[in-house]
């Protein structure tokens, strides 16, 4: 179990504070699919942040019970100097597991060949989203963390790409930020939608869905 409990998180540019999120709180349980909805700069990213550990807030707590992968969509953690292959090295080791195994899978799952021999600040976006998606997918956490890319690279790589989250891996938990509504209404067990910096949990997605398209 995730659990956020009163969660804020103010930027301040100068003299002006933008209030990003005001008090959330909800639980993912294990197995749960959320989709994650709200309009651009609703918060949907920043959420996804904290929950990973990638920023802390400015108020309240995540309380993690299960390991949570880091959100795939943010390469800020990627050390651009270093190849895909190097990346890889490193993540094995963070993680403790064998780096043969690391490297064998991210070649299968990015296809991406000869360029994981080059520095990661080279790839595009596309690129840097697959070696994520490689990455993330090699530990095996109980939650994943998706914001945004789900749908990179050419239809037999999204095809692979849902079959990875959606069909071989039911038994973990998914907070899945999209603006696809369709993948939310066909994966998606709940739903959660981000308006003016508050979160309100729908046990009927549907429902969710219907509530965002009125924003």
């Amino acid at each position: 179990m995730i659990e956020c409990r009163n969660l804020h998180m103010d930027y301040r540019n100068g003299h002006v504070t933008k209030n990003v999120l005001k008090g959330i709180d909800f639980v993912i349980n294990p197995c749960d699919r959320i989709g994650l909805l709200g309009r651009n700069g609703a918060g949907k990213s920043t959420l996804i942040r904290l929950i990973g550990g990638v920023e802390m807030p400015t108020a309240g707590k995540v309380i993690r019970r299960m390991t949570c992968s880091w959100p795939l969509g943010f390469t800020g953690g990627f050390q651009g100097s270093l190849t895909g292959y190097d990346n890889a090295r490193f993540i094995a080791r963070i993680y403790d597991r064998p780096y043969a195994e690391i490297r064998e899978y991210v070649e299968q799952f990015t296809e991406l060949g000869s360029n994981l021999k080059m520095p990661v600040k080279i790839y595009s976006s596309g690129m840097r989203a697959r070696l994520a998606f490689a990455l993330s997918l090699a530990i095996e956490f109980d939650c994943y963390l998706i914001d945004e890319v789900i749908m990179v690279g050419d239809r037999n790589f999204q095809n692979k790409s849902k079959a990875e989250f959606f069909e071989k891996r039911t038994d973990r938990a998914l907070l899945l930020a999209s603006h696809s509504l369709e993948m939310v209404n066909q994966y998606c067990n709940r739903a959660i939608v981000l308006d003016d910096g508050r979160a309100t949990v729908y046990e009927d997605v549907a429902e969710a869905v219907e509530v965002y398209k009125a924003l």
